[in-house]
């Protein structure tokens, strides 16, 4: 017997269950069904094809509160699995009755409720309007307002999982006024909920400059950076998530936040956790560097720079590796003393080993380059960048060697300083191709120097005079 019919054998024996005079016996059924959905798609697909679920849907408006929760929880068990599954929810007339249940008397039954929209509204655009249609939103900001906190946290977790799709959706759970009683909830004690309290205000930040606005017009600030220090990871993590999708709108939104204390708040959360708790500060601190001169100081001055240059070397991760390369190339990219603040941290020799670096990732090549490129273009303190000048590919290398072509012709100590260290030498050293811009970069540096002093180190020239000496005949 294929495990096809033995599916199709169960649901015809479950199903006449669910329709049994004892209440029992039918909550005990809809459970069944429910942990055999949940467990994985292709028993929840033979719920549906059992067509047991419009049974369930009729009898959600008039059983018992045991049977209601049951009932929902197949509904959350089949929903939970792909788009396809949740639209079959959908089309039996689920969400209307889901929606009924969020009024309901008993706090386990609209938690079960607002469990199954959740998961119904977590997969797409579409199914998340059809929940918003159903007309749950208003109620599921009610049920956050229940003094039951695992209510709360699932009513939460769903209006994060109605607004994260787009800007209209945000804009309905906005509408219904849940950004003022998510707000309030941001210091409760437990930690289950502040993560999906957390969630819901980043989902609804994230789409536009109004709606971010709109949450920190709740006065979120400073409170928020409590969530920094809250010893649950989630927690932080999810409070870090929140101050990026506000931070990276406006410039004048990041300032609000650098004015209270966030930048500062943040890089010492990145100081103090590990892994992928850190990514979210990471990536805050690079979008508040890259609006302005003026924020990315603000970086600098708060020491961003030695916790980012810590990702780098430390997480073995690389997207982490690729988000800290990032951060550095916002910090370093406005002006030569952005640059060199980056540069002195020692930080670009390990950028170039990252790129070289066959086993890295394609996305933290490319980041790594790009930092590169950015805080180079910018950097004029040569101590940092003569390091470069052995290893560095010609891609990389024409951006160094302009540098120096910039800075070598106006500073005589410079030109001394690139002679004794050995810089002249190894730009020698350099074969590039005539008429390149890494050749007239070349050509601009030799022209800062006496002939006889860039012949001298000209590889070659050594052997030019051993030669001239063996040839010579001493005069006697």
């Amino acid at each position: 017997m294929s495990q096809r019919q033995v599916l199709q054998g169960v649901m015809s024996l479950l199903r006449p269950l669910l329709l049994d005079v004892v209440p029992t016996i039918q909550q005990t059924a809809a459970l069944a069904l429910g942990r055999l959905a949940n467990y994985n798609d292709d028993l929840a697909e033979a719920v549906v094809k059992g067509d047991i679920l419009p049974q369930l849907v009729c009898s959600l408006s008039e059983q018992n509160r045991f049977y209601k929760k049951a009932a929902a929880f197949v509904l959350r068990a089949v929903g939970k699995h792909s788009p396809q599954l949740a639209q079959a929810v959908v089309q039996c007339g689920a969400l209307e009755s889901l929606a009924i249940c969020l009024e309901d008397f008993d706090p386990g039954v609209k938690e079960a409720a607002a469990w199954a929209l959740g998961y119904i509204a977590r997969h797409n655009s579409e199914l998340s309007q059809a929940v918003v249609d159903a007309g749950a939103v208003p109620l599921l900001v009610l049920c956050i307002q229940e003094p039951e906190i695992a209510l709360k946290r699932i009513a939460a977790s769903t209006l994060s999982d109605i607004s994260k799709h787009s800007p209209e959706l945000a804009q309905t759970v906005v509408d219904a006024g849940a950004i003022a009683h998510l707000a309030q909830m941001i210091l409760n004690p437990d930690a289950k909920l502040k993560r999906q309290v957390l969630s819901a205000l980043s989902q609804i930040a994230k789409h536009s400059v109004d709606l971010a606005e709109l949450v920190v017009e709740a006065e979120i600030f400073p409170v928020v950076l409590t969530c920094l220090k809250d010893s649950d990871e989630y927690v932080k993590k999810n409070g870090a998530t929140l101050i990026r999708e506000i931070a990276k709108h406006t410039p004048e939104l990041s300032q609000f936040i650098v004015n209270a204390g966030g930048v500062a708040a943040v890089i010492d959360c990145i100081g103090s956790c590990r892994g992928t708790v850190r990514l979210p500060g990471i990536m805050m601190l690079g979008y508040v560097a890259a609006h302005s001169e003026n924020l990315s100081m603000a970086v600098i001055v708060s020491k961003g720079i030695p916790p980012l240059c810590t990702c780098l070397v430390e997480e073995q991760e690389d997207h982490i590796k690729a988000a800290a390369a990032w951060a550095l190339g916002q910090v370093g990219r406005h002006t030569p003393e952005h640059a060199r603040a980056v540069a002195v941290a020692n930080v670009l020799p390990t950028l170039l080993s990252m790129y070289m670096d066959t086993h890295s990732s394609e996305d933290l090549q490319l980041k790594t380059k790009r930092a590169l490129k950015n805080i180079l273009q910018k950097c004029t303190y040569l101590p940092a960048l003569e390091p470069l000048l052995q290893d560095a590919p010609p891609n990389i290398l024409k951006h160094i060697v302009g540098q120096f072509s910039k800075v070598l012709p106006h500073d005589s100590k410079a030109r001394r300083l690139f002679v004794t260290t050995g810089g002249l030498k190894k730009v020698q050293e350099i074969k590039a191709e005539p008429g390149s811009l890494l050749q007239e970069y070349i050509n601009t540096i030799n022209n800062c120097f006496p002939e006889e002093i860039v012949r001298y180190y000209s590889p070659g020239y050594s052997e030019i005079l051993l030669e001239r000496v063996e040839n010579y005949q001493p005069v006697l």
